[in-house]
């Protein structure tokens, strides 16, 4: 089956290349949007409603009002993942705060726009779950919560993407970030966790990240299935120094961690409890 790529604008669906956002919309403009990202298992989106919420939450976060009720928004997405006839799909929501003059003030917006792509699903290569990736610590700061709050998932991404890029220039698969007081936050692009001493470790949502439905699954599992489970500030010693780790995301589920800063993590990857995780999201996944 051929691969496709669908488009919603406000509900209006087309093909990638007749896809068209004014030069003066805020999102092109100033990041000025918030969005989600989710997968299809069995051709339905998983766990849309959670994405939703944050969705929701994100947009409270930026004062933003959302142009559609979460009823609708998920019709919109329904309707895109059924146009583009894939078998899976990666699916995106995005809303912008619309167009108006160019000023910064946010009252001058109109029209606000919400965004769904559904593209055909593709995971990263299998031998990064049976070997791990490696990560690095990078000197950009994760944003203060007083400024991009990081729990507020939105389009305002250059701290990430300078992030990545100076992973990515060490060869690195993923970056650590950290925040302003050396507390490891997050990667660019997932939460993180570490296998200490038996317990699954992950740092609080008060360091400054972004609350991951993936995350949350896990850290749900954990506490279901008896493992040892904490949340808590990890300086990026301990996360060299873990027993275990691995990231979490939306896209990529549960991906194990084969070394930090060049340091193997563990001496095996990946590790028992990082194993038993990763098959019990897995079915999690699969069953909803």
């Amino acid at each position: 089956m051929a691969q496709r790529t669908t488009v919603s604008i406000n509900g209006v669906l087309c093909e990638p290349d007749n896809a068209r956002v004014s030069i003066f919309d805020r999102g092109f403009l100033y990041g000025d949007s918030i969005y989600e990202v989710l997968r299809t298992v069995g051709g339905r989106p998983r766990w849309l409603e959670e994405h939703l919420v944050r969705l929701e939450r994100s947009a409270a976060g930026i004062g933003l009002v959302l142009p559609r009720t979460r009823a609708q928004i998920w019709g919109l997405v329904d309707e895109a993942v059924g146009a583009s006839g894939n078998e899976e799909c990666y699916v995106r929501i995005i809303v912008t705060r619309g167009g108006g003059d160019l000023d910064l003030d946010p009252a001058k917006a109109v029209d606000p726009l919400i965004i769904v792509i559904a593209k055909a699903l593709r995971l990263p290569p299998e031998e990064l779950y049976r070997s791990g990736a490696p990560l690095v610590v990078v000197g950009v700061r994760r944003n203060l919560r007083q400024a991009v709050d990081p729990s507020v998932k939105s389009g305002n991404y250059l701290n990430n993407i300078l992030a990545l890029a100076e992973a990515r220039r060490s060869g690195a698969y993923e970056a650590v970030m950290c925040d302003r007081d050396g507390f490891v936050a997050e990667g660019s692009t997932s939460n993180l966790f570490a296998v200490i001493r038996g317990a699954v470790c992950t740092p609080p949502v008060e360091t400054g990240i972004l609350d991951g439905i993936t995350r949350a699954k896990v850290l749900e599992i954990c506490a279901q299935k008896d493992i040892p489970v904490r949340e808590q500030p990890m300086r990026p010693e301990d996360l060299r120094g873990a027993d275990e780790a691995f990231l979490t995301a939306s896209i990529r589920g549960v991906l194990p961690i084969r070394s930090v800063d060049g340091h193997a993590v563990g001496a095996r990857c990946p590790g028992t409890i990082t194993g038993r995780v990763m098959a019990l999201y897995r079915d999690r996944l699969a069953t909803g």
